[in-house]
This record gives structure tokens, C-alpha cells and sequence, in this order.
């Protein structure tokens, strides 16, 4: 059979898609076809034809896309910061918005950088591994931890954590673990300088996207009625695993930055709590810095 256009396959795409409501039929199309063919997105234009085989499997994939199965979950992986981690079934997807919290970190990270002692780091509910790694690989003498509860995502973690150690970067260490039980990682209290953190925080019963509802863990996505089920408890591990002068970053529901914030303000071990913005305006993560020790907030009380 003869070769065949690839960029009336590409528009046939996008026609299913919008036909099934996916949100960006034509970016979808087109990052489904370059993943097909081998090649960056912008640079489609240079393969005119292709074999009568892949547009079959480009079809195949353009069809479970139609379905709502998530993008991610169709090309195998995400970028986040200057990685890619893979993803799959069993493992939370990293937004775009979690990348304003990665600048956030590094940033901060690299305000406070000592060459004669690395800087420890905590990402707490790590899924993918997403954030931890794309800490390691821009700051490769920073020391980073990362917990996670749900097995499966933990097994997609140290896959990627494996891949990451073998292309070069700094290992990350891995744990199980509950980020809102009080005896975890009792070894780390008062040594940690920076922690991030996308725990699960969508009120129970919000409505979400078809992909978020069917497809991302529900034990990554929902944190009882109000979203701060693991919020709550997480920030008063994190004051006693923050050393003075240490700063965390919280990725939240768009509806309850006030009461993250509020959390923050209400230990007074905590200071400078600031509430950030995503790029369309709605609150997505909250910053604090430990200020004080327990003692020396008992005594402002």
C-alpha cells in the first residue's frame, strides 16, 4: 500500500477528538502523531507521508484518546522541569501546574545553595517521582528524599528514579510511607531545608475531569470533604522535620488556599506564609518557613 499523508491523518484526529470533548483536540492530534512517527511536535511538517502502518497505530491511539484515556498514559510519559518521568496506569499524572512550585523550590534552593553542605530535600507524596527527580537532576549535590504511600505509584517512582540514576543524576532515596504519620522518618526531624508537596486534596464528591475520575488513583486525588484530610497532619510533620530557617511548598485545591495558609499561620513555629498563584489566577500553592522552635512558640502564645 502507498505511503500516506500524515497531516490529513493528523486532521482527522482532531476531528474525533473534538467530536469526544477532549479539551485540545488539535494538540492532542498532534502530540499523539509525533510520538507515533519519532519526532518533536514542531517539527511534524518534515514527515509528509507515512506508511499505511502507522496510521493505523496512530488511529489505534487516537481512538483510546477519544475514550478519555489520558494523553500521558498514551505516549508513556511527562515532562516535568528538565526530565521526563514515565506514567501509566496506577500512578497520579503531573500537571503543568506543578511546575510553578518546582521553580518555586529551585529557586529557593539555589538562594540558599552551600557548596560545603548539601542541601536536604523532602517530596512528600512523590506518585511518579516527578518533583524529587527533577530536583536531583538540577541540583545534583542536594541530598532528596521522597515518600509515598500507594505501592503502585512507588513502583513507577523507583523505575523512574532507576532510569534517572542511570542516565547520571544523583540516586534519589525512596520510602513508603504515610506522610501524615507521626513516627516517619523520625531520623530526618530538624535536618530537612526544603520540602515539596502534592498530596491529595480534592474535596470528596468535586466534580472532575472524565480522565482525573476513571483513570488517575483516587487515593492521589481526594482527601476527604473539605481536601485537607492529608494536609492537615502533613504540616505538622513537616515542623518537625524542617530545620530553622527551612521552607515548604503545598500544592492545594484551587478552593481551599485560605485555610492552607491558615494552617500554616496557626503553628507558630511557621513564618513568612505566602499563598501563590497559577497562571490563570487561582490559588494553587502555599510557601512557609520554619521561623522558630516549638519552644520559642510556646512562649509567644
Amino acid at each position: 500500500m502507498s505511503r500516506q499523508p500524515l497531516r490529513l491523518a493528523i486532521l482527522e484526529a482532531t476531528s474525533t477528538l473534538r467530536e469526544a470533548g477532549v479539551p485540545s483536540p488539535r494538540a492532542d492530534a498532534e502530540i499523539l502523531a509525533a510520538h507515533v512517527v519519532g519526532v518533536e511536535r514542531t517539527r511534524l511538517g518534515l514527515v509528509p507521508l507515512v506508511d499505511a502502518e502507522v496510521i493505523d497505530l496512530y488511529r489505534s491511539l487516537v481512538a483510546d484518546r477519544a475514550k478519555r484515556v489520558p494523553l500521558q498514559y498514551l505516549t508513556g510519559s511527562v515532562a516535568i522541569g528538565s526530565v521526563a518521568v514515565e506514567v501509566g496506569p496506577g500512578v497520579f499524572i503531573p500537571r503543568p501546574e506543578t511546575e510553578l512550585l518546582l521553580g518555586w523550590a529551585l529557586a529557593t534552593l539555589e538562594a540558599r545553595h552551600n557548596a560545603e553542605t548539601p542541601q536536604v530535600v523532602m517530596d512528600l507524596c512523590t506518585g511518579s517521582g516527578a518533583l524529587a527527580l527533577a530536583i536531583a537532576h538540577a541540583l545534583p549535590d542536594a541530598v532528596v528524599h521522597a515518600v509515598e504511600l500507594d505501592p503502585n505509584a512507588l513502583a513507577w517512582a523507583r523505575r523512574n528514579a532507576d532510569k534517572r540514576a542511570q542516565a547520571g543524576d544523583t540516586p534519589v532515596n525512596l520510602y513508603r510511607g504515610d506522610v501524615t504519620d507521626r513516627d516517619l522518618l523520625g531520623e530526618l526531624e530538624g535536618r530537612v531545608d526544603l520540602i515539596v508537596a502534592n498530596p491529595p486534596y480534592v474535596p470528596a464528591g468535586a466534580e472532575v475531569e472524565q480522565e482525573v475520575a476513571e483513570h488517575d488513583p483516587a487515593m492521589a486525588v481526594f482527601a476527604g470533604a473539605d481536601g485537607l484530610d492529608v494536609i492537615k497532619p502533613m504540616v505538622n510533620n513537616a515542623a518537625r522535620w524542617l530545620r530553622i530557617g527551612g521552607a515548604i511548598a503545598v500544592e492545594h485545591d484551587d478552593t481551599n488556599g485560605a485555610q492552607v495558609a491558615e494552617l500554616f499561620r496557626s503553628r507558630r513555629v511557621f513564618g513568612d506564609v505566602e499563598q501563590h498563584l497559577d497562571l490563570t489566577g487561582k490559588p494553587r500553592f502555599v510557601v512557609a518557613r520554619r521561623v522558630a522552635t516549638e519552644a520559642e512558640a510556646d512562649r509567644l502564645r
